[in-house]
């Protein structure tokens, strides 16, 4: 368990690393210019506020299990900017036994176009995220059994990146926003190494398709 907790922060730690947004919050206070299409506003969470999270989400495969859950912050002038934690789950009929995954997000979401008051389209997003796997016969770095570089990659730890679109039906409730419907296309460092190295595969050989939901939260 202590391993796993180790793992945990080391991800969440690589998270921070590329989130250089949140090193200033006074951004999110900043007057934002209007946009014909976009009307994204941040909720100007001030102090402690600053750390309920401001979302939850579902998501359907994605190399962190087959299905996964979590919660999230999003922060930028126009909330173009989340970070997500998620637990994932994988089923013994996929594994050798029941297993759990946990991923740390980090999403750029650089437009929005709404329609009307009720249905809004992010058109283009990506990002990256980092997921690990429970278990002790999972390694972050090769284990003296084998030979030198023999595997020369982790078993423990998978970084990839993504890209996606998302469609938005705002609410006129007390508690959700909106809900977004979301669809992403992914791949990790292990399978365009293999690309690279072998001209024989095709892109659909190395890319992942999955699904989720997300569920806004009001401020208050």
């Amino acid at each position: 368990m202590k391993q796993y907790l180790i793992d945990i922060l080391a991800i969440l730690l690589f998270s921070i690393a590329f989130t250089p947004v949140i090193a200033n919050p006074t951004d999110s206070l900043e007057a934002v210019l209007p946009r014909k299409w976009d009307k994204r506003i941040h909720q100007k969470y001030e102090g402690w506020e600053r750390l309920r999270p401001t979302h939850v989400k579902y998501q359907y495969a994605g190399g962190m299990g087959v299905s996964a859950f979590g919660i999230g912050w999003d922060y930028g002038k126009r909330r173009q900017w989340e970070t997500d934690f998620l637990v994932g789950f994988l089923p013994s009929k996929y594994a050798d036994k029941f297993r759990l995954t946990f991923t740390v997000k980090q999403n750029y979401i650089p437009w929005s176009m709404s329609f009307d008051e009720h249905w809004a389209l992010e058109p283009f997003y990506c990002g990256l995220y980092v997921t690990t796997i429970a278990g002790e016969e999972f390694w972050k770095q090769e284990p003296g059994r084998y030979p030198n570089r023999y595997y020369n990659f982790s078993t423990k730890l998978r970084p990839y990146i993504f890209i996606g679109q998302r469609i938005n039906l705002n609410l006129d409730n007390n508690l959700i926003k909106h809900i977004s419907l979301f669809y992403e296309i992914s791949s990790c460092e292990l399978y365009i190494i293999s690309k690279i190295t072998n001209s024989s595969l095709k892109m659909k050989d190395i890319l992942r398709l999955s699904f989720g939901a997300k569920i806004q939260l009001f401020k208050d």
